[in-house]
């Protein structure tokens, strides 16, 4: 099955100077504010980063999953890594197998998803996404293409999930994705089609969660800043 790392989402208190940051740092430009996303008491914005999708959602009101995460690990940071597959039914039979939750189906008119219980699998809201046509996702809104800016970012390559036993959380995604572990120094990976899953030992007090994100950076020089609670990995 081919699976790659396709869009990760953060969540922020106030959408606004995230947004301006994310412009500012990454030079890339707003292709969407998805409506849907309001039936879980959001808002969001959606960049592309090369023809991966980078999202920032913000709770509108009280009770939200996305709130509640904002309290539980004391401000903004990271929130679901969505993966693109091609072959969704047979996943979704492994997940069932795994006894993994599923918490909600979204679904779009050349796209469905899945969006697993993060108590099951650890760290993040992690969504399994098929589109009808590989190169397409309809989360983006119409026309997304025409706002990729690659001057400063070309690509996605690779999402960060801290956690106190980052080897036992690596296996247990393997364990619902069907893919290997394989351990890198203190870190466990697990290789996707493109992109890399990264589970790193917890750097700071927040507990579990999406800690960074890799973009390959069109100049080759390696940094690393912060947006919205999260590192932003410049790699060559």
């Amino acid at each position: 099955m081919r699976m790659r790392l396709r869009q990760v989402a953060f969540v922020a208190t106030d959408l606004g100077p995230v947004e301006q940051q994310i412009e500012n740092e990454l030079g890339v430009e707003l292709c969407f504010r998805d409506p849907g996303v309001g039936k879980y008491g959001l808002k969001n914005a959606l960049y592309p980063v090369g023809d991966k999708l980078l999202e920032v959602v913000s709770p509108q009101e009280d009770g939200t999953t996305a709130g509640r995460l904002l309290e539980k690990r004391s401000g903004d940071g990271g929130y679901m890594v969505i993966l693109q597959v091609d072959d969704l039914a047979s996943l979704r039979s492994r997940i069932d197998e795994n006894g993994v939750r599923i918490v909600s189906e979204p679904k779009g008119e050349t796209i469905a998803g899945l969006h697993l219980h993060p108590k099951d699998v650890g760290g993040a809201i992690l969504s399994v996404d098929q589109s009808e046509k590989w190169d397409d996702w309809d989360w983006a809104g119409p026309g997304w293409r025409e706002h990729i800016k690659t001057e400063t970012v070309t690509d996605m390559v690779g999402v960060a999930v801290q956690s106190d036993d980052p080897a036992a959380m690596a296996k247990r995604w393997g364990t619902v994705l069907g893919r290997d572990v394989t351990t890198q120094g203190n870190e466990s990976h697990i290789e996707l089609d493109e992109g890399v899953l990264r589970f790193v030992p917890t750097g700071d007090d927040r507990g579990d969660g999406v800690t960074a994100i890799d973009v390959r950076a069109a100049d080759g020089v390696a940094r690393t800043t912060n947006l919205c609670g999260v590192a932003i990995n410049f790699v060559a």
